[in-house]
C-alpha cells in the first residue's frame, strides 16, 4: 500500500508539473464552483440521446417518421459527435476555452428547445445543433481538468464521467413521467431538457468573466498528432469501447425482450446497469492513476464488459441481474478509463484537448457504426445470438488498444508558435 501511495503521489506531482500546477489565484470556493459547473455541463451532454430513445414510438406516430427516418434521428447526434469534435481545439484557441464552452452550452439549450417545435425539419435541425455542441464540450472537458485540477485529476474525471451516465439515466427514466406531467405534450417534453442546459450556462458564466485576464486567441499549434502511434492507440481504445457502449444503449432492451422479459423488466435491468456505470465512472480513475500504468485495468474492463454481455445474451434469465451489474461495472469503467487515458497520455492541456478531439472524432464515428451492424445482424439472422461475434471482436480490439494505450508514456507531438505566421 505504501508503494502504491508513493506512486500515486509521484503521478500527481508529475501531473501538476505538466499542467502548470493549480492556479494560485483560485480560492477553494472558486475551484469548487468551477468543478461543480464542469460536472453540471457534463450532465447535459447525454439527455439529447436518451430522451429521444424514450419517446421514439411517440415521435414516429405523431410526426409520421418511418423506419429510415427514425434510424437517422437516433444516429444523427452520434455522427455529429464525430464530425464536430476536431473543431473544439480550434475554437478554444481562437476565442478561449471558457467562452467556447459558454457558447456551445447556450447553443445546446437552443438546439434542445428547437426539437420541441412540431415540425420534422426542426426536430432534425435541433438534434444536429445539440449533437455538434455536445461534441465540442466532450473534447474540452479533459483539457480543463488537466489545466485546472492536476491535483484532483482522478476525482474530477470520475465526477464528470459519472455525470455523463447520470444525465443519460435521468433522461431515460424521467422523460415519460415528464410527458405525463405535461399533459402528454411531445414537443414540451423534448424541449424541457433545455432547462438544465440553460442553468449550466448561467452557472458557467462567472468562469468566462474570471478568465478575461487570460486572453483569448492562442498562437500555439499541435503538430504530428495524427501520425503518432500512441495517439491512434488511445483513439482506437476510445472508439471501440464507444462502439460497444452504443450497441448496449441501443439494443440491450430489445435483446432482453427477445429473451422473454417484458418491457418494464428489461428497462429496469438496463436502468440498474446504467446506475452501476455511473458508480464505476467515479471509482475507476482513482484506481487507474495509482498504478504504474493503465494497461491491465483497461484490458480487464474489456473482459468484464464483453463477458457480461455474453451472459446477458446466453446465461439463464435467473442470473440476468448479476450480468447487468457486471456489465455496468465494465462499461462504465471503460468510459472513465478512456477519458483518463486521454489526460494521462498528454503532456499539457493543449495536447490533451487536441488528443481528445482526435479520439472522439474517430471514436464516435465508430460508435455510430456499431449499433447499425447489430441491427443488420439481427435482420440477417433473425436473432441477436450472432451479435456475440461482433461484441467479442469489439472487445478484443478495445483490449489490445487499451493495453497499448495504457503504457506510461506521452504522445509524441510538437507544439509550434505561429505568432509570426
Amino acid at each position: 500500500m505504501d508503494d502504491l501511495s508513493h506512486r500515486a503521489d509521484k503521478a500527481d506531482r508529475g501531473l501538476q508539473g505538466v499542467a502548470g500546477g493549480v492556479d494560485a489565484k483560485r480560492s477553494p470556493i472558486s475551484r469548487l464552483l468551477l468543478g461543480a459547473s464542469l460536472v453540471l455541463i457534463a450532465f447535459n451532454l447525454r439527455p439529447v440521446f436518451s430522451s429521444v430513445s424514450a419517446l421514439l414510438p411517440e415521435i414516429r406516430s405523431e410526426l409520421g417518421l418511418g423506419d429510415i427516418g427514425a434510424g437517422f434521428l437516433t444516429t444523427l447526434p452520434v455522427v455529429c459527435l464525430g464530425a464536430f469534435s476536431p473543431l473544439a481545439p480550434r475554437l478554444a484557441q481562437r476565442i478561449g476555452t471558457e467562452r467556447t464552452l459558454l457558447l456551445v452550452v447556450l447553443l445546446l439549450a437552443f438546439g434542445t428547445a428547437l426539437r420541441g417545435l412540431p415540425y420534422v425539419p426542426m426536430l432534425f435541425l435541433g438534434t444536429a445543433i445539440a449533437g455538434a455542441c455536445i461534441a465540442v464540450s466532450n473534447v474540452l472537458l479533459p483539457g480543463l481538468v488537466k489545466r485546472d485540477f492536476p491535483d484532483r485529476m482522478a476525482l474530477l474525471t470520475g465526477l464528470y464521467t459519472m455525470a455523463l451516465c447520470g444525465g443519460a439515466a435521468a433522461a431515460a427514466g424521467l422523460t415519460l413521467p415528464i410527458k405525463q406531467a405535461l399533459g402528454g405534450s411531445l414537443g414540451a417534453t423534448l424541449a424541457v431538457w433545455a432547462v438544465p442546459a440553460a442553468i449550466a450556462a448561467l452557472i458557467w458564466l462567472p468562469q468566462v468573466t474570471g478568465a478575461a485576464h487570460k486572453g483569448g486567441r492562442s498562437s500555439k499549434r499541435v503538430v504530428g498528432l495524427w501520425r503518432d502511434r500512441l495517439a491512434w492507440q488511445v483513439t482506437l481504445f476510445m472508439g471501440l469501447q464507444s462502439a460497444l457502449a452504443y450497441c448496449v444503449f441501443g439494443w440491450l432492451v430489445p435483446i432482453l425482450r427477445e429473451r422473454g422479459l417484458d418491457g418494464i423488466a428489461a428497462g429496469g435491468i438496463v436502468s440498474v446497469s446504467v446506475m452501476v456505470q455511473a458508480a464505476a465512472c467515479l471509482v475507476i480513475p482513482h484506481i487507474s492513476v495509482r498504478g504504474r500504468d493503465q494497461s491491465i485495468i483497461n484490458a480487464v474492463l474489456c473482459v468484464i464488459s464483453v463477458g457480461a454481455l455474453l451472459g446477458l445474451l446466453f446465461a439463464p434469465l435467473s442470473t440476468v441481474w448479476i450480468w447487468a451489474v457486471l456489465q455496468g461495472i465494465g462499461q462504465g469503467g471503460l468510459i472513465a478509463a478512456a477519458m483518463t487515458n486521454i489526460v494521462l497520455r498528454s503532456r499539457d492541456p493543449l495536447v490533451a484537448s487536441h488528443l481528445s478531439g482526435m479520439a472522439q472524432c474517430v471514436g464516435y464515428l465508430l460508435a455510430s457504426i456499431g449499433p447499425l451492424i447489430v441491427g443488420l445482424i439481427r435482420g440477417w439472422t433473425g436473432s441477436f445470438a450472432a451479435t456475440s461475434v461482433l461484441f467479442v471482436a469489439l472487445g478484443v480490439g478495445a483490449a489490445i488498444n487499451g493495453w497499448l494505450a495504457g503504457r506510461a508514456r506521452y504522445v509524441n507531438v510538437g507544439v509550434i508558435d505561429t505568432t509570426d505566421d
